[in-house]
């Protein structure tokens, strides 16, 4: 199997290479995966944060201000732990306020300016589409990340079964999730045109 060096690396993810993204994904993502998992994720947080943290990566690298002072696979680490960390923050604050959230989040010092404007624009995104969503959903939603169960979300909704409830907090979270997807400014902020 090829190896590549941190140079490589961070060339290849600059010239935005299919090979080189691949290979960053194959020889990352478990160890990624694992620390999101083990730390109250799931298999769609640790994606989340991996693609986050490739798209800072490239924009560091493109810019030329990505220097490192360890190998690529610490750096990059240290950025998606550094995501987990921010993410697992403001879901505790999510569960209690979720859109009642004002003003962007102010990280710590040590997340760079890009980091801080990336998260807020989403913060920002993910909000006006979920209050686009009807009332229903975002109650099923609200519900979900407070980590209330299948079995009380059936009650509290008024769904015959636990089964519906599974089916509809799926259909919401698709349409959400959708509607950020094809939302101008998310690809904009996604692909740094």
């Amino acid at each position: 199997m090829i190896r590549y060096s941190d140079e490589a690396i961070i060339e290849g993810l600059k010239l935005r290479s299919d090979d080189m993204i691949k290979y960053v994904y194959r020889e990352l993502y478990p160890v990624i995966k694992n620390l999101v998992v083990s730390n109250s994720g799931a298999d769609e947080d640790a994606e989340d944060v991996f693609q986050d943290a490739l798209v800072i990566v490239y924009k560091k690298g493109k810019d030329e201000e990505l220097v490192l002072r360890s190998s690529f696979k610490t750096f990059f680490y240290s950025v998606c732990r550094n995501l987990w960390l921010q993410r697992l923050g403001k879901l505790k604050d999510i569960r209690h306020t979720f859109v009642e959230i004002e003003e962007p989040v102010t990280l710590p010092e040590s997340i760079t300016k890009e980091m801080h404007m990336v998260e807020n624009e989403k913060i920002k995104i993910y909000q006006k589409h979920f209050l686009s969503l009807g009332d229903d959903c975002q109650k099923v939603l609200r519900l979900f990340l407070r980590k209330i169960s299948l079995r009380e979300i059936a009650e509290i909704m008024g769904y015959k079964t636990e089964k519906y409830a599974k089916t509809r907090k799926y259909e919401c979270k698709e349409e959400l999730k959708n509607r950020i997807l094809n939302d101008p400014n998310y690809l904009n902020l996604i692909a740094d045109d």
